[in-house]
């Protein structure tokens, strides 16, 4: 696993995508903007949002049984897109019928987070822990992931060459605890891949990604679907990311594309040296 780069300003970037259901016409698109973040921006780590490969609900399952291996076209396809271009890919979320131990999930799937080095090995993986089961009164109404999906129950933090990065999909935002557990891991920077729906992203995306920064004292790098999508569902797009101090440092509002900005760890250090919340927690 690389070590965490020492220099004081990493490169991210975030994916912003409108993905479908056409498998290889969303990895066409993954593609191309990870090629532009490498290239126009210098990444040294991108982010895909959730559902990146296939925005189909229905599919799911199926998707599943064929990304339990490595060998899987989509995980396959990141790990080489990741040695070519010499990056890291935090590979939003892939539906995969297996569990971390290698056990099978009984008529479901997880919703798994990958990350690849860039020698596009896969060095950790993280499943949503927080499944969206709510009724957002948008006009697909009701949302039942756990229909579909089973949860996780392990935080991940893995070393990276921009520093200790913690993982958490989407609906994972709402809940506090998980993201102080993986400060308290060691987590720098956390990345949130998500399909936040538009009527709950407008209301509250922002304010959760910063409230999330500020009280963890770490950088947040979200990416998130946006537009329409099918079957009716609508996404806010907004990708952000957002500095130790509740600072927006780049957004992508909507439409497809790439932000990037620089991590700078020096910033975070000084600022947990000066306000050592941590230490002052009391609960």
């Amino acid at each position: 696993m690389a070590e965490t780069n020492n220099s004081s300003l990493c490169r991210v970037a975030v994916i912003q995508m409108t993905s479908g259901d056409n498998k290889q016409a969303n990895l066409d698109t993954v593609e191309r903007l990870v090629g532009d973040a490498v290239r126009d921006h210098q990444a040294m780590l991108v982010l895909l949002p959730e559902n990146f490969s296939l925005f189909d609900g229905n599919a799911a399952l199926e998707l599943g049984q064929q990304e339990a291996a490595e060998s899987g076209d989509v995980r396959h396809f990141i790990s080489c897109l990741a040695a070519r271009l010499n990056v890291w890919i935090v590979a939003g979320s892939i539906p995969c019928s297996v569990r971390p131990d290698g056990s099978e999930v009984i008529e479901r799937v997880r919703s798994a987070c990958w990350v690849y080095d860039n020698q596009g090995k896969e060095v950790t993986r993280y499943d949503k822990i927080h499944l969206f089961d709510v009724d957002v009164g948008d006009s697909y109404g009701s949302y039942r992931e756990s229909s579909q999906f089973e949860a996780g129950s392990s935080a991940e933090v893995v070393n990276s060459p921009i520093g200790m990065l913690g993982l958490s999909i989407c609906y994972d935002l709402r809940f506090p605890e998980l993201y102080a557990l993986l400060t308290k891991q060691g987590a720098q920077i956390i990345t949130v891949p998500a399909a936040f729906t538009h009527k709950t992203g407008e209301a509250h995306w922002e304010v959760l990604l910063r409230a999330r920064a500020i009280e963890n004292q770490c950088y947040i790098v979200a990416a998130n679907q946006t537009g329409m999508h099918s079957k009716g569902r609508e996404t806010w797009g907004h990708s952000m990311i957002i500095d130790p101090w509740g600072k927006v440092l780049a957004v992508a509002e909507e439409g497809v594309g790439v932000i990037s900005a620089d991590i700078d760890l020096s910033v975070l250090s000084d600022l947990r040296a000066a306000m050592p919340v941590s230490s002052h927690r009391r609960i």
